[in-house]
């Protein structure tokens, strides 16, 4: 296997605690869709979280949409998409947290100079950038080393389609072999492993022993190499990816 050389990192609930404060934001606009419908369902963010973890809002309305049979026209739906957006960086400026161990570890790779770093989400970019600069981990990631599936593509998209870590790869100049992927959810690890990149799968972010472990067997089912359940873990992972 080529020697890996560059780090591949997802931001939402991998190197930031973000996912709860950018669900609650989704689900005070998927009720209002639903009520401008007169659909009685209502989400909580909780809810949202189990059913539509690792997709951006785009993803999310269209899964929405197709689950209550609904339409929406362009003109609503990107609307809604800015109204979220505004919403969630509001919340994350205020509240984001680095996921614990996240920026020892990041400003331990940046320090050995052995690889380089880029953060490939599926959230839109100012959001990303919002997110890594409340925790400092602006300083450590290239800003044209931020990618995003909801904005960096031609044709907006969200995980678990593999083609904003193409685009990645394409950017940075790798082939998937000399990278490796670390990411928190199920739509993530397999936008990678379609990519043909080697993924560790980050389940620290989840609350108890029992959700961890049922997300390791999760991740590993679909191809995950190697389970981190604390960054403090990441020198480890990496060398077992790098001895295979």
């Amino acid at each position: 296997m080529p020697k890996i050389t560059e780090i591949l990192l997802d931001c939402d609930n991998t190197l930031v605690m973000s996912e709860e404060l950018a669900f609650e934001a989704c689900a005070e606009i998927a009720n209002e869709i639903l009520a401008k419908r007169n659909i009685t369902d209502r989400y909580t963010g909780e809810q949202l979280i189990q059913d539509f973890v690792g997709q951006n809002f785009r993803g999310m309305m269209i899964s929405l949409q197709a689950k209550y049979k609904f339409d929406m026209d362009k003109e609503e739906f990107e609307h809604y998409v800015k109204e979220e957006e505004n919403k969630v960086i509001a919340k994350l400026e205020a509240k984001a947290k680095p996921c614990i161990g996240a920026n020892e570890e990041l400003e331990k790779i940046q320090k050995s100079g052995k690889y380089g770093m880029a953060v490939v989400s599926s959230s839109a970019l100012r959001r990303v950038q919002a997110s890594l600069k409340k925790v400092g981990q602006d300083k450590l990631i290239a800003p044209n080393h931020i990618f995003s599936a909801a904005s960096s593509l031609p044709k907006p998209t969200s995980k678990p389609d593999p083609a904003i870590y193409l685009h990645a790869l394409d950017r940075v100049g790798k082939k998937p072999e000399e990278c490796v992927a670390v990411e928190d959810s199920k739509s993530g690890a397999l936008s990678a492993l379609r990519a043909g990149i080697p993924v560790i799968a980050y389940v620290g972010c989840y609350h108890g022993d029992e959700k961890r472990a049922e997300m390791a067997k999760q991740l590993s089912d679909l191809g995950a190499k190697v389970i981190m359940k604390d960054w403090a873990e990441f020198q480890d992972c990496l060398a077992q990816i790098e001895a295979l």
